[in-house]
């Protein structure tokens, strides 16, 4: 039995947010420690104000030159400006920098994920993962790391300063802040749930713009889009309350911090003042004490925004984590491509049992079929019956349940799936293909290949008319997956780019289901051609495919029901002949009325239920 690729790695807890944001700020812990001493420079620099400003009035009161004393204050305002700023571009640049890394990571590995994890996932909700979650740790960054500890140490030598310049007012102070801080204790938790649930929704939002987005054409055909969107401005809505509670904690935060600093400041005025009434100190020890007062603002601003920023960043970690908590497949160095003179596969399927999740219902009922190196095989059967889900199982898109399959001899689970992969040719039933020029699609699975080689698949797979007719030839834009592309020239791109791969084992996957009956039947022969020197798998329904193979596999519900050549099965298997007899023969019925001898037609006639004999080769 397969190792199940499907697993989920060992379950441990994940480290609390602020280890992960420490790991993602660890690689520019330099320009970090830098940026945060630049700017406790610069809170000393403010510091130093209030006591400049004591010298300059008592200076006033001595009738001595204040020259002195507004030279420093001009020096440490210039100062405090421009150390301030540079410190700033630097925490702004390497908070962009942490953003990139963590973006690079999560892409790196979301681009890992084992397809049954992204069958269980919106791919919309993984994007605002991406960019939406991955942004935040701008802030965070900034002010819940940096602008913590820089704030929190110039917030405790505002204290000392204002504790060295008068003890009594001091304590006033330190009264109407344990106040606030009892207060924002309150308001903290609330901040991150609100903000945990509005990302929660970005992310609903994302996978609903997501749905509608890549299937328009359908909705448009089906005159949903009023329903459509409906639903996105749902999501949109909710995005948007959750937003909007999150923010209004956040407001109540930050103006119980400037709240908390007002009333000291009036609180110290009226008690300072008293006294200076009676003597116990004198009015530069009070301007200065209130401008302490006055600079505390900004480290208290400092430390909740932190708090705040943290709460936030939580959230998005949080996501993060689950995202990197998928299941997603080992990391691997790319394997080379197979050379020239490398040999077919052979495949072997033993009791195979596969079911797409726990709850699923299974899909293969112990699939047993062996394929020797070299040749064609043809998958036939309903709609339902397994056949694609074979060849994601070669593919190692998933594991099966039960059973044991063999790649040349070994188990699949032994190969290593980059090495595996490369030696594998996969044309999906979609053949999708991804924006960017003709030449990126085709060169997708072997960038290396020569223009002799491309132009040679070119040609074998009748794309050459294509290239000419495009304005640009190769290089011209297929538009988003395609579209500027019929869907039988979606079709050969994909064979074209399988066939560049040099594979050992060529998947096809009805992979020329839309196309016309001149280019199906170059196609076919092209595919009969390489099963000359190399193992091909095919999912067809059309009889003129299946006729050419070396042995046809017939499945039914999830099991192998037979196995032969044509002529073995026909008459010999019912389901294969009632196949032959209906489905096929319906198959190959021609699109056009031309073509089955309407106006201007050739007047061919169909192909017989039952074919005569063909010669299959050994």
């Amino acid at each position: 039995m397969d190792t199940q690729h499907d697993a989920q790695r060992p379950e441990k807890p994940d480290p609390a947010p602020w280890r992960t944001l420490l790991d993602h700020a660890r690689p520019h812990r330099r320009a970090l420690l830098l940026g945060a001493l630049l700017g406790l420079v610069t809170g000393a620099t403010g510091l130093a104000l209030p006591l400049a400003a004591k010298a300059l009035i008592e200076n006033l009161g001595r009738d001595e030159s204040i020259a002195g004393p507004l030279v420093v204050m001009t020096a440490l305002v210039v100062a405090n400006a421009v150390i301030g700023a540079l410190g700033g571009y630097l925490l702004r640049r390497t908070a962009e920098s942490v953003v990139l890394g963590a973006r690079r990571a999560l892409t790196s590995y979301l681009l890992r994920l084992r397809i049954s994890a992204m069958d269980r996932s919106e791919p919309g909700d993984l994007m605002a993962r991406v960019t939406s979650d991955t942004t935040l740790l701008r802030e965070v960054t900034t002010e819940a790391l940096v602008g913590f500890c820089t704030g929190g140490l110039t917030l405790v030598a505002t204290l000392a300063m204002m504790g060295w310049t008068d003890p009594v007012l001091l304590a006033v102070t330190l009264g109407v802040i344990v106040l606030a801080g009892t207060v924002l204790g309150v308001i903290v938790p609330r901040i991150n749930k609100a903000t945990k649930r509005a990302q929660e929704s970005v992310g609903a939002m994302g996978a609903a713009l997501e749905r509608v987005l890549g299937s328009l054409r359908t909705v448009k055909a089906s005159g949903a889009e009023a329903r459509e969107e409906a639903a996105v401005h749902r999501a949109a809505e909710d995005s948007w309350r959750q937003s909007v509670r999150a923010a209004k904690w956040e407001a109540v935060a930050g103006n119980t911090a400037g709240l908390a600093i007002q009333v000291a400041f009036l609180t110290v005025l009226a008690v300072g003042g008293a006294r200076v009434a009676t003597g116990a100190i004198g009015v530069g020890t009070l301007v200065a004490f209130l401008l302490f007062v006055f600079y505390l603002m900004s480290p208290i601003q400092q430390v909740v925004g932190a708090v705040m920023q943290y709460q936030t960043g939580s959230a998005a970690v949080l996501r993060i984590q689950e995202a990197q908590r998928l299941p997603a497949e080992p990391v691997a160095a790319p394997a080379e491509l197979p050379g020239p003179d490398e040999a077919p596969l052979s495949l072997a399927f033993d009791q195979v049992r596969f079911r797409y999740a726990d709850d699923a219902p299974p899909v293969h009922h112990g699939v047993t079929f062996r394929v020797p190196a070299r040749g064609m095989t043809a998958f036939v059967g309903p709609s339902g019956a397994g056949k694609t889900t074979v060849f994601s199982l070669i593919e190692r898109f998933y594991d099966p349940t039960d059973g044991r399959i063999e790649v040349d001899g070994r188990p699949i689970g032994d190969w290593e799936l980059p090495r595996l992969r490369a030696a594998i040719g996969y044309v999906e039933q979609d053949a999708p293909v991804l924006s960017g020029s003709l030449r990126d699609n085709l060169l997708l699975g072997n960038p290396a290949a020569d223009e002799d080689e491309l132009q040679r698949v070119v040609r074998t797979t009748r794309l050459a008319p294509l290239v000419e007719r495009l304005p640009e030839g190769l290089d011209t834009l297929v538009g988003h997956r395609g579209t500027k592309l019929s869907g039988g020239e979606r079709q050969r791109v994909a064979i074209a780019r399988a066939l560049l791969r040099r594979p050992r084992l060529l998947l096809l996957d009805e992979a020329t289901s839309q196309l016309d009956a001149v280019n199906e039947a170059a196609l076919r022969d092209t595919v009969a051609e390489v099963a000359r020197t190399t193992t091909v798998l095919v999912v067809a329904h059309r009889l003129s495919t299946v006729t050419l193979a070396d042995r046809i596999v017939v499945m039914d519900a999830g099991r192998v029901s037979a196995v032969g050549t044509h002529q073995e099965l026909v008459g010999r298997d019912p389901l294969y002949t009632e196949l032959a007899t209906t489905q096929f023969l319906t198959a190959e019925h021609p699109e056009h009325p031309e073509e089955a001898g309407g106006p201007g037609g050739r007047g061919e006639q169909p192909e017989p239920a039952v074919p005569a004999p063909v010669t299959v080769r050994p």
